[in-house]
């Protein structure tokens, strides 16, 4: 009989969960409560499993007690430190006896940050070649923000890893995608899961087709609101103009795949239009081909990502010429939008917008607001914005500085340390930083600043936050301060001269000098 382990994922397929020895399987999670829930899942669901765990104790991912799974666990704890990592198999060799067995590895991203390509690879190969021999198989599971790099640099690894997976969290369910899962009866490729937590379990949610119409025959139909032609006259036949957004959404509600294109004028209308379009694309289903188009300057980079996960298949900007929307929308012909809009509006509204807070934060308030926004699954990886220092020119204080800041968007916050300022710019682009600099700025930025440094990759910023709510950032690490020339010498007096003293010393007179 094959000795086979699984990941305990419910009603899903057994090819998709089961783990044949000798192998090395790794499932990358954005969230550490979901890696915590999947760990203990797989625990359950085994008769006898070996628990390793970094940084963080092993103990922890046991407590409150697994419903259950076996009753002795061995637990290893091991350092967060890059050479222990890279000496496991070393340890394992002379801790475990050398007999088959399931072994969990459960680590943060952070374990594995300083570790270079080629010491992975390294790695890979000692653990593929060590499980071999001993007929046992490995379960990672990795955690933190930044793993997308990870997983990127292990789509490359296929050779020396028997499973890819991850999984992340979609507001109201769970996306589990595999690329590669291998079992006894050979290799599946590229799958997508949906999965709901029920009882603390992942569990693979039925897709239904309620949503898909059974016929698409009003696919050649256009259904826009009169402004986006520029006061042209419909097209052709196929066309039907609305007086405004209102009747537009009230008429796509009996659509299946037509193409629907609102009217966007000024920032106001944002919250209503991505209801009209999240209930739309919940309702009439992904047949639906849904545009919005900017009339005036209207949107930042985070209200484009709203429409976007609310349904809108594309954004047509303001300076697209007539010609250029056209054919736009002849591209969209025949697609279908795949990607999932979560049931409750209200959470992805308030995981979308930027933070709630704007201009001067204490320093502890400021690196902890910027590391729940970058930790924010939700938004794009190294999308998210940028962390700025500035340095005053010498004829200016930091003080006189931060007087002239006037951050005016939610999301845009400022500190200070020693004498830089620190500005946080979410959902900024990087192209659009001086733009944004101008705006908060009462004076040219040129005329205030001697010199600035940009972070904007998500592990960029939380190194830095780290450096800032701890010591003085090593990139701007100070010269050391310039010591006085030492002033002329003094003449000094002239030492004392010892002189001698005599000294007598009694001591006992011998015996045969004594008269």
């Amino acid at each position: 009989m094959t000795i086979s382990f699984s990941l305990g994922l419910g009603q899903v397929q057994n090819e998709l969960v089961l783990m044949q020895p000798p192998g090395c399987y790794w499932v990358t999670v954005n969230r550490q409560e979901d890696a915590r829930t999947l760990a203990r899942q797989t625990i359950a669901t085994q008769t006898a499993v070996t628990l390793i765990a970094t940084p963080e104790k092993p103990q922890s991912l046991l407590v409150p007690d697994p419903a259950s799974g076996p009753n002795k666990i061995p637990l290893f704890s091991l350092p967060a430190t890059p050479q222990a990592l890279l000496n496991l198999s070393e340890d394992l060799s002379r801790a475990l006896a050398n007999k088959p067995r399931f072994l969990l590895f459960f680590t943060a991203f952070s374990s594995w940050e300083k570790i270079a390509p080629e010491e992975l690879n390294s790695w890979l190969k000692g653990m593929q070649k060590w499980l071999a021999s001993r007929q046992s198989t490995m379960l990672i599971i990795t955690y933190g923000s930044g793993v997308n790099h990870l997983r990127n640099d292990l789509q490359t690894r296929y050779r020396h890893l028997d499973g890819l997976s991850h999984l992340e969290w979609q507001q109201d369910s769970w996306n589990y995608r595999i690329n590669w899962w291998c079992n006894k009866s050979g290799m599946l490729a590229d799958r997508a899961l949906r999965l709901e937590l029920q009882q603390d379990c992942f569990t693979q949610i039925s897709e239904s087709e309620q949503n898909s119409p059974l016929t698409l025959n009003d696919e050649h139909l256009y259904l826009a609101e009169k402004g986006v032609l520029e006061g042209a006259p419909p097209l052709s036949s196929a066309w039907t103009l609305f007086d405004d957004n209102t009747q537009l959404a009230s008429r796509a509600q009996q659509a299946s795949a037509a193409t629907v294109i609102f009217n966007l004028h000024h920032s106001d209308q944002i919250a209503q239009l991505a209801a009209d379009i999240h209930n739309l694309r919940r309702t009439r289903g992904s047949g639906l081909k849904i545009v919005v188009r900017e009339m005036h300057t209207a949107l930042r980079n985070s209200d484009e990502r709203l429409l976007l996960a609310c349904g809108v298949n594309a954004i047509v900007p303001l300076n697209a010429a007539m010609s250029r929307f056209l054919t736009t929308l002849e591209g969209l012909q025949g697609q279908r939008y795949n990607r999932h809009v979560p049931a409750d509006l209200s959470v992805l509204l308030k995981s979308m917008q930027p933070l709630q807070e704007k201009g001067y934060l204490p320093l502890e308030h400021f690196c902890r607001s910027v590391t729940r926004l970058i930790g924010n699954t939700v938004l794009p990886q190294d999308g998210k914005g940028l962390l700025v220092a500035l340095r005053p020119v010498p004829e200016l204080n930091p003080e006189q500085a931060l007087t002239l800041c006037k951050p005016r968007r939610f999301g845009d916050l400022v500190t200070r340390i020693g004498d830089r300022l620190y500005l946080f710019l979410s959902s900024c682009r990087y192209n659009d930083l001086d733009t944004a600099l101008k705006f908060i700025f009462r004076l040219p930025p040129d005329e205030i600043f001697t010199n600035r440094l940009v972070w904007f990759e998500d592990l960029q910023i939380l190194s830095e936050v780290r450096q800032m709510a701890g010591t003085t950032p090593g990139a701007w690490r100070d010269a050391p301060a310039v010591q006085a020339p030492p002033s002329a010498a003094e003449p000094q007096a002239a030492p004392l001269r010892l002189v001698p003293e005599e000294v007598t010393l009694n001591t006992p007179v011998d015996k045969g000098d004594a008269p």
